[in-house]
This record gives C-alpha cells, sequence and structure tokens, in this order.
C-alpha cells in the first residue's frame, strides 16, 4: 500500500560505519572489492573513481550504479527475505556488457551491514557481470543531508516537527550533492521489488529522458495524491492535480527513481525547489502534507514542474498494493491501478506477494 509505505520504509532502513582498509581481490569474472570483509566504502571509492581517467564518449562500456537502502534488518527477518528474492531476480535477469560493471551501493548500518554483505556475497557468487560493492555509512549521509532537506521534513515525514534521522528518507531528493560529481547517474530502487528483465535496459531509459527533465520516476498507481490534495481539488474542481491517468496528475511512486546526478546538479530550477522558501511556498499553495518523504516531494514539484520529470512506464514500477480499493476509493480504483504491457518489474508495497515465476 502505497499510503503506508512511509512507515513500512521507516521500519526497514537506517545506515553502518565504514571498514577499515583492505586489499582488493578480483574473484574470477566478478570484480567485488573485500573491506575488512565487506564491501569498498564510499570514501574509497570517491578516491578512486576520481583516480580514473573518464570514459571515451558514445557507446560502449558504462559503469551502472544501482543504490539500495538495507538497515535494521537484524530485526526485520521479512526485509531480508525481500532483499533476497529482489537480488536474485535482479541477478538472474542480468546481462551487461563485457566491459561493463555494475555498482551496487549499499545503504546500511550496524549489524545490518554484515547481514547485507554476506547476502550479496552468496548472490553474487554466481554474476555472469562484473561488479562492485560500495558501502555507505547512513549516519555519514545523514549528517550531510540534513542541513539540505531540513526544512522540507515537516511537510513530507511521519509524525510531527523535523528529525534529524528522517533526512535519510530524502537521499533522492539531494543526491547529486553528496555523490561525486564523477557519478553522473544512479538508480534508487526499493528492496520490495521483482525484477522480469535486464536491469540494463532499465539504465538505457536514461537516454529517453526529453530535455529539461532531472529525474525518471512512475506514477502512483493509486487514489493517493486525489486523497492528499483533496483541500486543493476542492478549491479548483477542474484541475488535473490527483486525476487518474493518461490525462491526470496522480503523482509519482518513488520505488524505482532515475536520477540524473549531472542534470540535478545543472538545472537551476531543480536546486531552487529545493530552497526553504520555495517548499513553503508550494505546499501552501496545494495545502500539501504528506508522510512518504521523497515521493511526495517529486509529486508535489511534478504538479508544478512535470517538465522536470520522465515519466517511466508503469511495467518499470508495477505496483501491486490496492489499500486505497477498500478505504473509500472503489470507484476509482482501477483507473489508477490499470496497467497494460508486459511487466518488467513488480513492486510488492504494503507487503503485497509478489506473483510467482
Amino acid at each position: 500500500m502505497a499510503a503506508l509505505r512511509g512507515s513500512a520504509r521507516r521500519g526497514c532502513l537506517r545506515c553502518p560505519q565504514p571498514a577499515a582498509l583492505a586489499a582488493a581481490a578480483a574473484l574470477a569474472v566478478c570484480a567485488f572489492y573485500y573491506l575488512g570483509g565487506g564491501g569498498e566504502t564510499f570514501s574509497s571509492a570517491t578516491r578512486r573513481l576520481r583516480a580514473t581517467p573518464p570514459a571515451p564518449a558514445g557507446p560502449g562500456p558504462r559503469g551502472l550504479h544501482l543504490l539500495f537502502m538495507f538497515t535494521k534488518a537484524e530485526r526485520n527477518p521479512a526485509l531480508r527475505d525481500k532483499a533476497q528474492a529482489a537480488l536474485r531476480s535482479l541477478l538472474r535477469h542480468g546481462r551487461l556488457g563485457a566491459s561493463d560493471v555494475l555498482h551496487l551501493h549499499l545503504v546500511t548500518e550496524g549489524a545490518s551491514r554484515d547481514i547485507g554483505l554476506g547476502l550479496l556475497r552468496d548472490l553474487l557468487r554466481g554474476a555472469a557481470f562484473r561488479h562492485q560493492v560500495i558501502v555507505h555509512d547512513v549516519n555519514e549521509l545523514t549528517e550531510k543531508l540534513f542541513p539540505i532537506v531540513e526544512a522540507m521534513q515537516k511537510h513530507f515525514s511521519a509524525g510531527s516537527g523535523t528529525y534529524y534521522s528522517d533526512s535519510i528518507f530524502f537521499l533522492s531528493v539531494a543526491m547529486h550533492h553528496i555523490m561525486p560529481k564523477e557519478i553522473t547517474r544512479i538508480i534508487q530502487v526499493d528492496l520490495d521489488l521483482k525484477y522480469k528483465t535486464n536491469i540494463r535496459d532499465l539504465f538505457d531509459e536514461f537516454d529517453n529522458f526529453p530535455e529539461g527533465a532531472v529525474i525518471g520516476i512512475a506514477r502512483e498507481m493509486q487514489p493517493v495524491y486525489r486523497h492528499t490534495f483533496w483541500q486543493y481539488r476542492r478549491e479548483n474542481p477542474q484541475t488535473k492535480v490527483g486525476e487518474p491517468p493518461p490525462d491526470g496528475l496522480p503523482g509519482f511512486n518513488s520505488g524505482v527513481l532515475l536520477l540524473n546526478l549531472e542534470a540535478m546538479r545543472q538545472s537551476k530550477l531543480y536546486n531552487q525547489l529545493l530552497e526553504p522558501t520555495m517548499v513553503q511556498k508550494l505546499t501552501e499553495k496545494y495545502h500539501f502534507k504528506g508522510h512518504l518523504g521523497d515521493q511526495d516531494f517529486f509529486t508535489m514539484v511534478g504538479m508544478e514542474h512535470p517538465e522536470l520529470f520522465h515519466v517511466l512506464d508503469c511495467t518499470w514500477n508495477r505496483q501491486l498494493c490496492t489499500w486505497w480499493r477498500d478505504h473509500g476509493y472503489s470507484d476509482v480504483f482501477d483507473q489508477y491501478f490499470q496497467c497494460e504491457g508486459e511487466v518488467r518489474i513488480y513492486h510488492g508495497n504494503c507487503n503485497t506477494p509478489i506473483p510467482e515465476d
């Protein structure tokens, strides 16, 4: 359920401390870098990236960056099961070029770090492509994020007030300020996914961004924002805000996010929208109060500036939650929930079971 997604995310996300240095070892066709028994740390990976000459322009090998959060896993066996299923399906369908490298960015903490790295080690042994694991400490990321996103948290976080720890749920919003400039594109994904196609094809979607777009994201497939924008909709009865596709603006779901970091850095408009005064102005205009973190921010901005977004086909984030069908919106639910075409990524949000192969 999209409405419960924020609380679910808070129940399974947070991050670890980087380990000490150790030598990188090449393992057969894989390039898994060990560091104190785990992945390479963010700081060491950044130094290496900056020391590596840029790849030539044009088609050819690419560094494919994929980020996911894995926290509090020691207390959440369901999260461990979801992560294992998601990563197994990703690897089963993954087909990369001979010189491509899949960089897996693991955002984690404490005991979850060891669990996550152990899970990745087991699964990646059979990977038929080169890969690298980079570990991010949630506390370090939060420290960098907080000054940027503090003002927006009161509008898009669960509970009242602005919580320092909530900043991590806005990582995607300010990712262009956090990642080194050598990383120009990254995909952030939830772990309640099941991949039915090659992950490389999802990276190809970056090439379909229209001019001015900085983020690729699929529409929300429930009437979540029909509900959230109720006051604005009442005051503006002809609005498309909260209306279903194809002509309406149903809002976004952040389970699959394509972040063109270079475009985000260069976009004057996008960075202006991060300013506290702009966030306040838009939340007042739309009478907006949410609790889903980055998803709420992108949805509200998308109502005002849809040109900043490349809308992914629903088959790239086929959400399965049906909570709102049974909570007041059965008459319009199917207009939001329908999705034609062969599904490429299933999203089992609100703990909805994903179809078996």
